[in-house]
């Protein structure tokens, strides 16, 4: 068990939780930043929580959902207010409703994550500040120390198995929902360049020049939130595919979320590509939403993550 002691502060309105583990603070960090390992030990043991939402930066949110044993559903979500990589960060930690959106009549918590190195590896201390007494009783009363305990039981087998993650890995597909899945790929690179590779026409060309006997013949890269982009590959007996779409939204070098439609295909999906600052490059997330389960199937059936992870490992050439 990692925790070394638990302290609530009735005064202070806290509840202070550090726990000690035998890895390096680095270690320690990424697995709070990658969304594949925290949703492994966010939720108590028999509560598993499923991220579909981890933007690890000043601004950035996340939306995560626990399943019971029953099937039974709990929805939360964070807002980070800060984020000293690899010292700190600082949430607001709240319920969300059946929608996934921050439900206010419920409480919220501000928590202060700390990570320091120690001579047996590192340290967390996770301090949560509450509005008010009744809302720390409250909270406390619904087991929030036993499920926390629960919950942080799990970070050693996390961290003894971070190697499995390793940036060498290719990119690899996640079902989060009927409808939805997360394409994870580690790229050697800063997250400045790779953000630059999927905006910039020429990297584009190089990186994206689709299987081999096709051409990009139209290449224009998304920008800021509200234009449009489209992609077009042909080759000389005739066949053509084009992609396009618009930009929802974008946080340059953070996030971006965009439409996608093929030619042929009259259904729309939304792709959510976040960018985070991990040991060994940047770790690339899309989360990929369909119209239907059938889509999302389809999809993956057509070795659509191969052809994301050829083009990855050209970007990895051309960014070495």
């Amino acid at each position: 068990m990692p925790i070394t002691s638990v302290d609530t502060d009735h005064d202070n309105l806290t509840l202070t939780i550090v726990a000690d583990f035998a890895a390096s603070k680095e270690r320690l960090w990424a697995a709070y930043a990658d969304p594949r390992l925290v949703e492994q030990f966010w939720g108590p043991e028999t509560y598993p929580a499923r991220f579909s939402r981890h933007d690890m930066h000043p601004g950035g949110q996340s939306r995560y959902e626990m399943v019971g044993p029953a099937g039974e559903k709990s929805r939360g979500y964070w807002e980070f207010l800060s984020v000293d990589r690899p010292n700190s960060f600082e949430v607001l930690d709240g319920f969300a409703g059946d929608d996934g959106e921050p439900d206010s009549d419920m409480p919220r918590m501000r928590i202060v994550f700390a990570f320091e190195e120690t001579a047996e590896g590192s340290r967390l201390t996770a301090t949560t500040h509450f509005n008010s007494l009744a809302e720390l009783e409250q909270l406390v009363g619904m087991g929030m120390i036993e499920g926390t305990k629960s919950a942080m039981s799990q970070i050693d087998a996390v961290l003894a198995d971070l190697t499995t993650l390793a940036a060498d890995l290719p990119a690899h597909a996640q079902q989060l929902s009927d409808t939805a899945v997360r394409i994870s790929r580690v790229i050697r690179g800063s997250v400045s360049d790779v953000w630059r590779a999927h905006h910039d026409a020429d990297l584009l060309r190089r990186w994206q020049p689709g299987p081999d006997g096709w051409e990009v013949t139209e290449c224009i890269p998304p920008a800021e939130a509200g234009t449009v982009y489209r992609f077009r590959w042909e080759t000389t007996a005739g066949e053509a595919c084009t992609i396009s779409g618009e930009v929802r939204q974008s946080e340059p070098e953070n996030r971006i979320v965009q439409s996608e439609r093929m030619d042929g295909i009259p259904s729309e999906t939304i792709d959510e590509m976040t960018l985070t600052p991990v040991a060994g490059g940047t770790l690339v997330s899309h989360v990929v939403t369909y119209a239907s389960t059938q889509e999302r199937d389809v999809a993956l059936a057509s070795r659509m993550t191969d052809g994301m992870e050829a083009g990855y490992a050209r970007l990895e050439e051309i960014l070495a």
